[in-house]
């Protein structure tokens, strides 16, 4: 009599017992899902992150130096633009080999210190290649004139930090207290109408250098 009800209780553990592993592993796949939640959000963030970043590079790669010549700059050293950019602008220059015949010209004319101490500043400077344009009978008698070849130098000097954009179409006086014009067309920035910026936006500690393919003259 008693082994019906005994029966029914074995049979019930036994449908509880295998019902068991079931519900336990739909409690553990429902947590994984809820564990991986957070993974995921913290995945969406990183690469949020990430963009970031890289909206941030895209964004300072804008005011990185440009154009052709900068190739030739040495990628160490006081004379790259990491260099540079710790010292003041003469002696910057100096670190440069395709500015030799400037930083002769600003020794001569014994503009170094006046350079070097100057705040926030914008220098075009020419290169090598720019002064040899200059017949070396002309060039040699400039050299040696103290007050023309200071003329000639501070006419190279602006009294503000000039960014990319503001060369686009401008007008600015020099230290010289004449003028210079800027302007765009495509890649290319000319100054006058006559130079070339062949590597702009060169950073030092006071000044914003952008190197140009032909000396200019004070009119």
């Amino acid at each position: 009599m008693n082994s019906t009800p005994r029966l029914r209780r074995t049979a019930v553990a036994l449908a509880a017992a295998a019902v068991l592993p079931f519900s336990l592993a739909a409690c553990s796949d429902s947590g994984s899902d809820s564990a991986a939640s957070p993974s995921a959000e913290q995945s969406a963030e990183k690469s949020g992150a990430t963009d970031g970043a890289e909206g941030r590079a895209s964004a300072g790669a804008m005011d990185e130096p440009f154009g052709p010549a900068c190739a030739s700059v040495p990628k160490d050293g006081a004379g790259s633009f990491s260099g540079m950019a710790q010292d003041p602008v003469a002696t910057a220059a100096s670190n440069n080999p395709a500015l030799s015949t400037l930083v002769s010209a600003v020794t001569k004319a014994g503009l170094a210190d006046t350079l070097n101490n100057a705040q926030d500043i914008t220098v075009f400077a020419p290169t090598n290649d720019a002064f040899a344009k200059i017949p070396k009978a002309d060039l040699d008698k400039v050299l040696n004139d103290k007050a023309a070849l200071t003329d000639i130098l501070t006419y190279h000097v602006v009294g503000e930090r000039l960014a990319p954009e503001q060369l686009d179409e401008g007008s600015f006086p020099t230290l010289q207290k004449g003028t210079v014009t800027t302007a765009r067309a495509g890649d290319t920035y000319k100054i006058n109408g006559t130079s070339t910026v062949v590597c702009g936006n060169v950073k030092t500690a006071n000044a914003n250098v952008y190197i140009v393919d032909t000396v200019l003259m004070p009119g």
